[in-house]
């Protein structure tokens, strides 16, 4: 989600958190940038493999068939490495429990936190004793994987499906509001699997989350995911 540095754009946009989640007007905190601890082909290195190993002959998965797939997500968990606009890099663990919780922890030294719960997205800042910045989670891509129902089949949610060195690109929109910005999800087939997610907000600004392999089917308490409780035990 090494060492760090601060950068600030008016109202900031230079935290990878940020990065993940502000899309449309929504502006959370100023955070710091996490340099790259490792070369980022060394950190893409385990997904190029996969896509290797796929047949050369895959064919794109078709839309309904994605749509099961993610709708099947009740819970999900891995490690992550996020590219940065900026090419700076951050690692962390993520937490699914769909519909519409999920948990972003940032590893060392930054460790700060995203979570989405009750259809907000808060962002605490572990080197501020401020609240965190909220924000409805419909204003930003990722609630179109978070959602109660994923169709992936309604008109104008996506804007491209296809294959591409072994792996299947859905770059998907909230077909009300394509302002929002979209998400560009990457899958590999038999089974059907999650690998990365890249994000384009509104102002043209990309990031990318690049996933391990994901492990579904835990069972997460609700408190994982609380903003409230986890402002009450930051003390905000």
């Amino acid at each position: 989600m090494a060492v760090h540095t601060r950068t600030t754009i008016t109202k900031p946009l230079s935290a990878p958190l940020r990065q993940v989640m502000r899309q449309g007007d929504a502006v959370a905190g100023n955070l710091p940038y996490i340099r790259g601890m490792k070369p980022l082909r060394t950190l893409l290195a385990p997904l190029a493999l996969i896509l290797l190993a796929a047949p050369v002959w895959a064919e794109k998965i078709p839309l309904n068939q994605i749509s099961g797939y993610l709708n099947s997500l009740t819970t999900a968990e891995t490690d992550f490495t996020q590219v940065n606009a900026d090419g700076s890099i951050a690692t962390g663990k993520l937490y699914i429990k769909r519909p519409g919780r999920v948990r972003f922890e940032y590893g060392p030294p930054d460790k700060s936190l995203v979570l989405a719960s009750g259809g907000q997205v808060a962002i605490f800042d572990a080197k501020s004793n401020q609240p965190p910045e909220q924000y409805p989670l419909k204003r930003t891509p990722l609630n179109l994987i978070l959602a109660e129902n994923v169709d992936l089949g309604r008109a104008r949610m996506v804007v491209a499906h296809q294959e591409d060195k072994n792996a299947t690109n859905v770059i998907a929109q909230d077909p009300e509001h394509p302002e929002y910005g979209t998400i560009a999800l990457v899958f590999t087939a038999k089974p059907v699997a999650l690998r990365q997610w890249v994000i384009t907000d509104d102002l043209g600004q990309q990031t990318t989350v690049i996933l391990g392999e994901l492990k579904t089917g835990a069972t997460y308490q609700a408190g994982l995911f609380n903003i409230d409780n986890e402002v009450r035990k930051r003390g905000n």
